[in-house]
């Protein structure tokens, strides 16, 4: 639009220019002699005279009479700017429609857009208030956990106070059922072998004893029968004097190796699996032992190592802890 209102307004410059130039040029001709008193003025033409009344929409150029050229380039100009104007104003009516619906577009969009947005304020604050809720009766909930929680922890750690106290209960009371029973390597597997007559018939010549000592109950232990030529299985007899016990164990310790028809035997106290574990766990430190001189030792019912030097006896229950003292016993 703005290129094409350039052109005629060029044209209109132009043609002013040249009106303007006529304009001023025209009053250096020499004005007519005026008229006699005795011959009227000549009438003008009634054509021409209403040709020059300016028109109340176009502007004055002049008040000099144009030529009749002039004229026309005026009239021509004037048809140029009305179509100009009214190229204009169509233009701007189509601008403004085009802005019009643009607009109410936009008034559209926004609307729906402020209506979605109430919508989903509503549905968000719905679920905020669901959710707070929730939350409070997780909250209360937890709350009542937590104190579940700590009253079980209460329990717990009581109830593992008393298994401790019950497992080492137990340990006892079967180490101490033991303390009747020793336990015999060497026997051969076979029909016979492991009764409570053979028992003491073996036990009376392997130490010499002047008579069979009293057995309660002789068996294998627990373990599966072995194949030909694999380790037989050993042989737990239960002495009804513990005397008796005590005896053969020291004479077993004296021996070394036993001998008994043709055999090759050794016999052990009969030590759950945790005791000969702990007992077997100074085997270390009794080594150590025998090289300082003045140092006795001796392992007491359970597991428990005594150590004595220079008069100060000493009772450990911890292999490690008994591994500190005798590095201190040692010289140098």
């Amino acid at each position: 639009m703005s290129g094409k209102n350039l052109k005629p307004g060029g044209s209109i410059q132009t043609k002013l220019r040249s009106g303007g130039r006529t304009a001023s040029a025209s009053p250096r001709e020499p004005a007519p002699a005026p008229p006699s008193h005795h011959e009227p003025a000549p009438a003008p033409p009634a054509q021409e005279s209403v040709a020059a009344l300016p028109s109340p929409c176009e502007p004055a150029v002049s008040s000099a009479s144009p030529s009749g050229s002039d004229f026309a380039a005026f009239i021509e100009l004037l048809a140029v700017m009305r179509k100009d104007n009214a190229d204009f104003r169509k233009e701007f009516q189509d601008l403004q429609k085009t802005l019009r619906d643009a607009l109410s577009t936009i008034q559209l969009d926004l609307q729906a857009m402020k209506t979605q947005l109430a919508s989903d304020k509503v549905a968000t604050e719905a679920t905020i208030s669901t959710l707070k809720g929730t939350v409070g009766e997780m909250g209360h909930t937890l709350s009542g956990c937590t104190d579940d929680i700590v009253h079980m922890k209460t329990t717990i750690e009581s109830l593992t106070v008393t298994v401790t106290q019950l497992e080492n209960k137990c340990e006892d009371l079967e180490s101490r059922s033991r303390r009747n029973n020793i336990r015999i390597v060497g026997v051969p597997e076979g029909a016979d072998t492991c009764t409570t007559a053979a028992v003491a018939a073996l036990l009376k010549d392997a130490f010499g004893l002047e008579k069979e000592p009293v057995l309660d109950r002789s068996n294998r232990t627990l373990q599966p029968k072995p194949k030909s030529g694999e380790r037989p299985r050993a042989i737990v007899c239960r002495f009804h004097h513990h005397s008796d016990c005590v005896d053969i164990l020291r004479r077993a310790r004296e021996l070394q190796q036993i001998k008994a028809r043709d055999l090759t035997i050794s016999v052990f106290p009969d030590y759950t699996v945790k005791i000969a574990r702990t007992r077997a766990a100074f085997n270390e430190v009794r080594r150590q032992l025998c090289d300082i001189e003045g140092a006795r030792y001796g392992i007491l019912h359970p597991a428990r190592l005594r150590i004595t030097y220079n008069g100060v006896q000493k009772d450990f229950i911890s292999a490690e802890e008994a591994a500190e003292y005798v590095k201190l016993l040692k010289p140098g």
